[in-house]
């Protein structure tokens, strides 16, 4: 006898529900992970062996009109300024999409402009295309954070913008990592270190710059403005900076070069290998980031990791509180750095 031919309808709520023995009710609240509803751990589980049995794939377009709502979160790039590559970034975009997508959520990217172009926030917001917004990389008083808190949209953030805006945030702490950098290199008897830093402004770099500091004050060490140079996050910096560094007269050049990315100590790298210089013995170099490449340069570099996979996962989760009008657990959090010891920071005895 010949087969019955397959339906091609697609499974319903209603067939999902009639297979778990439930309301449509409770696979609604299920899939919408509606708050205030507390359904058992087994009926939960029997819902979602339903909805894998029969493939069930809910109409996105259909539930967004009942709740008012989108699943997507906005993301927005700024003009690169020439510069594309930004690991750290990469990694938390990875990590958040992971978070967003196991609650059902997905990413939408668009190109911002400059950092005070934030009318395309408050537009994509108005229109219901998106439900709130993941931010990255802030500057003092970021405009950003000033219009999605002006115009009451949830967002959580990749950084900090100044102390007296209360928002949820994320970050790593940029002072104790750049501290830890300069003990490591004055416990290696290093007492002329430099900072290849970024242009003022970035609230990342202003804390790094501060860690640099207390490191040195720590150490016993008096700053020389002329060990510190800034420039955008590219490796071109890197190299400038290390010229110049190597123009000042033999008693004050330095000895060891911090910076704070592992993109501007490619280029010190560069430029020492360029000027005869023995990375690990005769100038010591460490970046800040760890990524991936850290480890394969030559000499592999000594530098900053960051948790960046637990800044994803707790802004999606802040964010996420908020979209579903549920208290955030903490406003802030600020998660510790490990400094990761390489050869191009050299060894012991430095001589000064």
């Amino acid at each position: 006898m010949a087969e019955e031919p397959r339906s091609n309808r697609r499974p319903s709520m209603s067939d999902v529900a009639r297979l778990a023995g439930v309301s449509q009710t409770t696979v609604s609240f299920i899939l919408n992970d509606t708050p205030g509803n507390s359904i058992p751990h087994e009926t939960r589980e029997r819902v979602l062996a339903a909805i894998r049995e029969l493939d069930y794939r809910p109409n996105v377009s259909a539930r967004n009109l009942r709740t008012q709502s989108t699943n997507l979160i906005g993301y927005g790039f700024d003009d690169p300024g020439g510069v594309v590559s930004h690991p750290v970034l990469d990694q938390f975009l990875y990590s958040a999409i992971l978070s967003l997508e196991e609650a059902g959520y997905h990413l939408l990217t668009f190109v911002a402009g400059q950092r005070t172009d934030t009318a395309v926030y408050e537009e994509l917001h108005r229109r219901g295309q998106v439900s709130g917004y993941l931010v990255a990389n802030t500057n003092d008083n970021d405009p950003r954070i000033a219009c999605l808190l002006a115009n009451n949209i949830p967002f959580a953030s990749f950084g900090r913008a100044n102390d007296e805006w209360a928002f949820a945030w994320a970050d790593v702490d940029g002072i104790s990592g750049m501290t830890q950098v300069v003990a490591h290199l004055a416990a290696r008897g290093h007492r002329r270190i430099g900072l290849i830093t970024w242009p003022e402004g970035s609230k990342a770099g202003s804390h790094r710059e501060e860690g640099y500091a207390e490191g040195l004050r720590a150490a016993g060490i008096a700053p020389d403005p002329a060990w510190l140079f800034r420039g955008e996050n590219s490796v071109q910096t890197g190299a400038a900076g290390l010229s110049h560094l190597l123009t000042l007269p033999d008693e004050q050049r330095p000895t060891a070069v911090a910076c704070v990315s592992d993109l501007i100590a490619v280029g010190v790298l560069n430029a020492a290998a360029a000027a005869g210089l023995a990375v690990g013995r005769e100038l010591a170099v460490t970046g800040y980031d760890d990524s991936a490449l850290a480890q394969f340069l030559h000499p592999p570099l000594t530098s900053v990791r960051q948790p960046i996979a637990a800044i994803g996962r707790h802004l999606v989760a802040a964010l996420l509180a908020q979209i579903r009008h549920d208290p955030i657990p903490v406003q802030g959090v600020l998660l510790e750095p490990e400094l990761i010891a390489r050869a191009s920071s050299g060894e012991l005895g430095i001589r000064n």
